[in-house]
């Protein structure tokens, strides 16, 4: 058999021309070519979770600090007894208790706008002191979102420079900024609040003292470890042997590629910020009466839960739809930005 095979004779008329279409084809792309970010966009868009929490968000951001144009101080902390303990009412939903100004006393529910003037009408009822809770509860979103505008601030001015100059430097340099991040995050955020309120009186100062001396460290540390790995690359090491200067190499080379870690941890201090805000207001240490905050609310809706319970569940609501949106959207975002971190 091997000698039949080897008295085959290969001639031209063996072969088949290709013709020029059928090489086109076979080399022809189905897709064209995507950048990094191209497909970050392409996975983050497909994750329906994250998008839904964007947009929320986005709602939220507007309509709060989007408030400012016709909610004042004065319309916040201008008492009106005669709307005080006003249930919610809706145009249109008087089919619907809850939503239709009626209150239920003794078993029976009863329309608790009969001396209301006609047309006169809250969205989401009154406080003790007839103030509107819709106008209190933007106002105190707008409140939380500033202070996790600040806490994001702090992460990436200090968390982010302190951790590139902690993993660049290594060494002793490393070694003793490492300490004084452990000495920072020993100490309990609550602790610093406390002895903030003693040289400040409670408010938002204090809250943005606090998150200014500790809440960077975690960032700092994810950020040095990741420097540490990043300068031993190639494109780095051949950078620094071209003689380019350490702050070019930081922002040319090190941030691009750590931007993804700075994103999703920034996207995961935005809710803390907000919970931390909301329990330091509700425990009488943060935000004070008569400025208005979620936290805030809470504090003043728990009093009359028993009877109004909806003065505690409206900011309630809002603040865990907010903290719920942050961290669907950061869960998105890091998958998107790590697809192999993925299960």
């Amino acid at each position: 058999m091997d000698q039949d095979a080897s008295n085959v004779k290969i001639t031209p008329e063996s072969f088949e021309h290709v013709q020029k279409g059928d090489t086109q084809s076979a080399e022809h792309i189905s897709g064209p070519s995507l950048s990094f970010m191209q497909n970050v966009w392409i996975r983050f868009k497909s994750n329906k979770a994250a998008v839904i929490s964007a947009v929320i968000i986005i709602v939220m951001v507007l309509i709060a600090f989007g408030s400012s144009f016709w909610i004042n101080n004065s319309s916040l902390v201008k008492s009106a007894p005669q709307y005080a303990n006003l249930p919610a009412k809706w145009k249109g939903f008087d089919w619907l208790n809850g939503l239709n100004g009626k209150i239920k006393q003794n078993g029976v529910w009863t329309d608790a706008y009969a001396s209301v003037p006609a047309g006169k009408y809250f969205v989401a009822g009154t406080d003790y002191l007839g103030r509107s809770l819709a106008q209190r509860i933007i106002y105190g979103t707008k409140i939380s979102l500033i202070v996790a505008v600040v806490a994001a601030f702090f992460d990436l001015a200090i968390g982010v420079t302190y951790g590139i100059i902690s993993g660049w430097k290594g060494g002793m340099t490393d070694n003793i900024m490492q300490r004084i991040i452990e000495i920072i995050s020993s100490i309990p955020t609550l602790v610093i609040v406390v002895l903030m309120l003693v040289v400040l009186k409670p408010g938002i100062t204090s809250i943005i003292l606090a998150l200014a001396i500790s809440s960077w460290t975690t960032m700092a540390r994810q950020i040095r470890a990741e420097t540490l790995s990043l300068k031993n690359e190639e494109y780095v090491l051949a950078a620094r042997s071209l003689g380019e200067s350490t702050f070019k190499i930081a922002t040319k080379h090190l941030i691009p590629n750590l931007s993804s870690i700075i994103i999703i941890q920034t996207m995961y201090t935005i809710p803390s910020a907000i919970f931390f805000e909301a329990f330091l207001s509700f425990i009488g240490i943060g935000i004070s009466a008569p400025e208005t905050s979620l936290g805030v609310l809470l504090n003043e809706g728990q009093k009359n839960f028993q009877f109004l319970p909806y003065q505690m569940w409206y900011p309630a609501a809002v603040l865990c739809v907010l903290m719920i949106a942050f961290n669907l959207l950061g869960d998105g975002l890091r998958d998107a930005f790590d697809p192999k971190g993925q299960r």
